[in-house]
């Protein structure tokens, strides 16, 4: 489309630029109407901060051997993580359990600006929640640890975002809550039923901690580590010893991206080739 103002070309679609500014304004329009949206980032928060805290409480530096404080203040995020997949699980299946997905669809017949408009709009809600309880832990444990031995006499820092590899923690924590939210979105937009989609997700980021426990083999116990959502994901957390660890924390990361984008990628697919 050739700009009369300018004579250059335009190559954004107005329709298609139309289609996803409505489908994003719809979606947030569904979720910020529901009761059950601001309960689970509340509980996102509150069971994040308060896992965090509880660990960091019973801690002390005599009894636990040396610890990485970062990544033991973001201990909470295991629990959290559980509340995103739910939160982002009911974005698609209550739209299936009460039949609006049709009435969106009507409205919207793109379905992948659907979908994007989703994900963009559970984006948004997750890296603010995760930024809270992240930021809340990060202070529990910057308050709760020195009290507990954990201090620079006995070789700990004090918990503070100035130091490198705790902002690197704490930003790869939101990044991971997120990550889980599309690995979770991809799966619910594929299964269409909550409890399936919700079992599914958090089987698959349990599983593989399960089975490194009950495997015994050094080498596969440590692949198992590396390919699994969670236990890949969750290196970004490590701030200590990073050469000991099955994999290094954004490669670990990367790991959990693929994960999620291959969940994106084929429920986009079923999303598009089945009926509503």
């Amino acid at each position: 489309m050739v700009d009369p103002a300018t004579g250059r070309v335009n190559r954004t679609h107005p329709q298609a630029t139309s289609a996803m500014r409505d489908a994003l304004r719809a979606e947030w329009t569904k979720l910020r109407t529901l009761a059950s949206t601001y309960w689970l980032l509340v509980a996102v928060v509150v069971l994040t901060v308060g896992v965090s805290s509880a660990v960091v409480a019973s801690s002390s530096y005599r009894t636990t051997g040396y610890q990485d404080a970062p990544k033991l203040t973001l201990t909470g995020v295991y629990l959290g993580q559980a509340v995103v997949a739910v939160l982002a699980t009911l974005v698609v299946s209550n739209e299936y359990s009460t039949g609006m997905m049709t009435v969106t669809l009507t409205a919207i017949p793109r379905r992948l600006v659907v979908l994007g408009a989703k994900a963009a709009a559970l984006t948004g809600l997750v890296v603010v929640a995760g930024a809270i309880a992240v930021g809340g832990s990060l202070l529990a444990g910057r308050v709760i640890l020195p009290g507990n031995g954990f201090t620079l006499a006995h070789g700990y820092q004090l918990v503070s975002l100035g130091h490198g590899p705790t902002l690197r923690a704490a930003i790869g924590s939101v990044l991971y809550l997120v990550l889980i939210a599309l690995l979770s979105l991809g799966i619910a937009i594929a299964i269409r039923e909550s409890a399936t989609s919700i079992g599914v997700v958090l089987g698959l980021l349990y599983l593989f901690p399960f089975l490194t426990q009950v495997i015994s083999d050094p080498a596969w116990h440590r692949h198992l580590e590396q390919i699994g959502p969670m236990t890949a994901g969750l290196a970004i957390q490590a701030t200590t010893n990073l050469q000991s660890l099955p994999i290094s924390p954004w490669t670990g990361l990367g790991v959990l991206a693929i994960w999620a984008g291959v969940a994106l990628v084929a429920g986009g697919i079923l999303f598009r080739l089945r009926d509503a």
